[in-house]
C-alpha cells in the first residue's frame, strides 16, 4: 500500500464493519499535540475484530502503529501511510476481578484501573497511580515511580502478534527491565493478568490520594508526552542532569522545556514535531558536554526518522578499562575495574576490559579513544604506564605520570607537603632495621613502605620488639622505610574531581589504625564509613576539603584524586598521603562522597571519560 486513499479502499472492502476514522490529526490523539500530519484510526472492540485487523494489515503490508492513552507519543507532521489502531472500546476496556487476581483491558487507563482495584479491596499498585497512559502502554514500557514497576504486579500478559496469530506470556518467562521487558517488539497487547494484596479500601484510596497530589506539584498543566528521556540508571535521573546541562530556559518554536521538572517537554500551543525534535537534539547535546551521558528517548515517535535524529546527536567514545596489574593490590584492581566498566556500559559506552599484567601498550590500548587505568599500585599508579601513554599521546583518565610518581612515593609527597607549607606528621626514612629510634622520634610510631597503597606493610609499633617487627615487615615490600609520628584521632577522606573537592569521609575503625584488616578482611570488627562526617566538626571538614584542593595542585593533580587526613584531639589536621587512582567500586570511599555530593557511581565514570575525551582534541 503506497497511499492513505489505498488503504482506506482496502479496509472498507475486506473489513466493512471495522469503525474507522480518516484525517485524524496526531495533535488529537495524542497528549503532546504535536503533528500536523493524519492518519487512519481504526478501534475494533473486541479479539476477534484486532486479529482480522492485524491479518489484514499483514497480508497487505500495511504498516500498523498501536496507540493507548497517546500519553507517551510524538506525532509526525508528515502523513502516516499507515493504520493507527487504538484500543479504548468493549473487551479493552474492561476489568475481571478473580478470587486471587484481576484481569484487565490494554486501553484502560492505569489509574482507573488503580482506583477500580482499590474500591474492591484490592491493591499494592498507589505508588504508580499518577503515571498517565493505558495499561497496554504502562505494561510496554514497564512503566514505574517510586522505586515500583508495573511488571512487579503481572502474571501473565496477552495479545496478538503483527500478523494476528494470539500470544501470551506467563510470569515465569517473562523478564522486565528499567522501562522495557523482553515482551517482543511486535506483540501487541491486549491484556494482562495482575496479582494484587487484599487491602484496606479506604487505606489504599488515602495512598493513591496523596501520590496523585504528590505528582501534581511535579506535573505541567500544559501538553506533553511525560517524561522525554529515559534516566540512565535508578541513581542517575535524567531530569537533575537536564537541570544541570543548564536546559530549563531552552525552547524551540513552542516546543519548550518545563521549568519545575526538566524531563518534561511541553507544547505551548502550536509546537510542531521538528521542534520537538530540535529540542531534545539540542538538550542530548548540551547534558553530554556537560556530563557525558548521551541521554535516550523514553516517548515513542510515530517517525523512525525523528527518532533516528535523536539517536545520532551524539556518540560515545571507545573506552578501554585497564585493570588487574602486578601489584599487591590486583585483587582489588580486578573488583574497581569491573566496577567501572559495568558503570559505563550501562549507560551505553563501548567498553573493552583488559587485564594488564606487565608494563606495555598494547593495540586494544591504541584503538580505544579514551584509556580509563584502575590499576592500583605498581606500574599503573607509579607513572610508568602514563609516561608510555603521554610518550604516544594517548587520551587517558587521571594524573599524568610526574603527578601519579610523586603521589605514590610518600617520601616525595612529604618533600613535596613541606615546601607547600601542608601540614603533615613529623617523620624519618631508614633504609634497613635499626635497634634504635630515629632521633627525636618516640613510640608508638608507624612504619609504612614508602611505594605501596592499600595498607600493605604498615605497622603500629608500641614497643621496641614491635619496633624491630615492623621495620622487618616495611623492608618486605620496599627498600626504605618510612618512619611517621603516631597521631590518635578521627581519620578522613577527601576526594578532589575535576578540581572540586568533595564532601569528607569519615573513617572509623576498630583498632588504632586503618590497616589492612580494617581496610579489607574486617577480623577484629567492623569499619564504618561516614558521608558527611559524624564525629568531626564542620569546621574541620572544610578545612580538609581546603588542604585537599592546595595538595592537589601541588603535587600537579588532574581529574581525580583521593587524600587521606588525620585530625588529632585538638582538631589539628594532619595530611597522611594521596591516591591518585583511588579504590573504584560504588561502595569505594572516592564514589560514596561523589554520590553524596549528587555525582552517581555513572556519572562520575561518565564525567572523568568525557574529562579525558576533551583534553585530547
Amino acid at each position: 500500500m503506497n497511499t492513505v486513499s489505498e488503504i482506506i479502499d482496502v479496509l472498507k472492502q475486506k473489513l466493512p464493519h471495522m469503525p474507522l476514522s480518516t484525517d485524524i490529526s496526531w495533535k488529537k490523539l495524542t497528549t503532546l499535540g504535536v503533528g500536523a500530519g493524519t492518519t487512519i484510526l481504526a478501534e475494533p472492540g473486541d479479539d476477534l475484530e484486532l486479529g482480522l485487523l492485524l491479518k489484514c494489515c499483514h497480508q497487505m503490508q500495511i504498516p500498523c502503529f498501536v496507540l493507548g492513552n497517546g500519553s507517551n507519543v510524538v506525532g509526525t507532521d508528515d502523513e502516516f501511510n499507515g493504520v493507527v489502531i487504538r484500543l479504548r472500546y468493549g473487551d479493552f476496556v474492561k476489568i475481571s476481578p478473580g478470587r486471587a487476581h484481576m484481569t484487565a483491558g490494554a486501553g484502560i487507563k492505569l489509574n482507573s484501573f488503580i482506583r477500580f482495584a482499590a474500591e474492591h479491596g484490592w491493591g499494592g499498585m498507589a505508588k504508580l497511580a499518577g503515571i498517565p497512559g493505558s495499561i497496554g502502554g504502562a505494561v510496554r514500557m514497564n512503566a514505574g515511580a517510586n522505586g515500583m514497576t508495573v511488571g512487579d504486579m503481572i502474571l501473565e500478559v496477552f495479545g496478538f502478534a503483527l500478523d494476528g496469530s494470539p500470544w501470551a506470556a506467563s510470569y515465569e518467562n517473562l523478564e522486565w527491565k528499567y522501562r522495557g521487558s523482553n515482551i517482543p517488539p511486535n506483540a501487541i497487547i491486549t491484556g494482562a493478568i495482575f496479582k494484587l494484596n487484599k487491602v484496606d479500601p479506604e487505606q489504599e484510596e488515602e495512598l493513591i490520594h496523596q501520590e496523585l497530589k504528590r505528582r501534581k506539584t511535579i506535573e505541567p498543566d500544559k501538553r506533553n508526552a511525560g517524561c522525554a528521556f529515559k534516566n540512565p540508571s535508578l541513581s542517575t535521573h535524567a531530569g537533575r542532569l537536564i537541570d544541570k546541562a543548564g536546559c530549563k530556559d531552552m525552547q524551540k518554536g513552542d516546543a519548550a522545556v518545563y521549568a519545575r521538572h526538566a524531563n518534561y517537554l511541553l507544547n505551548h500551543g502550536n509546537a510542531t514535531e521538528a521542534d520537538f525534535v530540535a529540542l531534545m537534539q539540542d538538550i542530548v547535546a548540551r547534558v553530554y558536554d556537560d556530563s557525558g551521558i548521551i541521554l535516550r528517548p523514553e516517548v515513542d515517535f510515530i517517525s523512525n526518522e525523528s527518532r533516528k535524529r535523536i539517536l545520532d546527536t551524539c556518540a560515545y567514545p571507545t573506552v578501554a578499562v585497564l585493570k588487574g596489574g602486578d601489584s599487591s593490590e590486583r585483587t582489588v584492581s580486578l573488583e574497581s575495574g569491573a566496577a567501572v566498566a559495568a558503570a559505563l556500559r550501562q549507560l551505553g559506552y563501548p567498553v573493552e576490559e583488559i587485564d594488564l599484567t606487565r608494563l606495555e601498550i598494547t593495540e586494544k590500548m591504541r584503538s580505544a579513544n579514551v584509556i580509563f587505568p584502575v590499576l592500583h599500585g605498581g606500574f599503573g599508579e607509579n607513572g610508568e604506564l602514563q609516561k608510555l601513554m603521554e610518550a604516544e599521546k594517548i587520551s587517558f583518565v587521571g594524573c599524568g605520570g610526574k603527578a601519579c610518581a610523586d603521589t605514590i612515593d610518600k617520601l616525595k609527597s612529604k618533600e613535596i607537603m613541606l615546601t607547600a607549607g601542608l601540614p603533615t606528621p613529623a617523620w624519618k626514612v631508614l633504609t634497613e632495621v635499626s635497634c634504635a629510634l630515629p632521633e627525636d622520634m618516640n613510640l608508638p610510631l608507624i612504619c609504612k613502605p614508602p611505594s605501596e597503597g592499600s595498607t600493605f606493610g604498615i605497622s603500629l609499633a608500641h614497643n621496641m620488639d614491635e619496633w624491630m617487627q615492623a621495620q622487618e615487615q616495611c623492608l618486605k615490600y620496599d627498600t626504605r622505610i618510612l618512619v611517621e609520628e603516631y597521631i590518635q584521632g578521627s581519620e578522613l577522606t577527601v576526594g578532589v574531581v575535576n578540581d572540586r573537592a568533595l564532601t569528607p569521609v569519615e573513617i572509623v575503625y576498630p583498632g588504632e589504625m586503618y590497616d589492612y584488616d580494617a581496610k579489607y578482611t574486617h577480623e577484629h570488627g567492623e569499619t564504618h564509613y561516614y558521608c558527611p562526617p559524624v564525629n568531626v566538626p564542620e569546621a574541620i571538614q572544610r578545612k580538609a576539603m581546603e588542604l585537599a584542593l592546595k595538595f592537589s595542585q601541588a603535587v600537579d593533580a588532574r581529574d581525580m584524586i583521593r587524600i587521606d587526613f588525620i585530625a588529632d584531639k585538638c582538631g589539628k589536621l594532619y595530611i597522611l598521603e594521596g591516591n591518585t587512582i583511588p579504590g573504584f567500586t560504588s561502595s569505594s570511599l572516592l564514589p560514596k562522597a561523589a554520590a553524596y555530593d549528587g555525582l552517581s557511581f555513572e556519572m562520575l565514570c561518565a564525567q572523568l571519560v568525557t574529562t579525558a575525551n576533551k583534553r585530547k582534541k
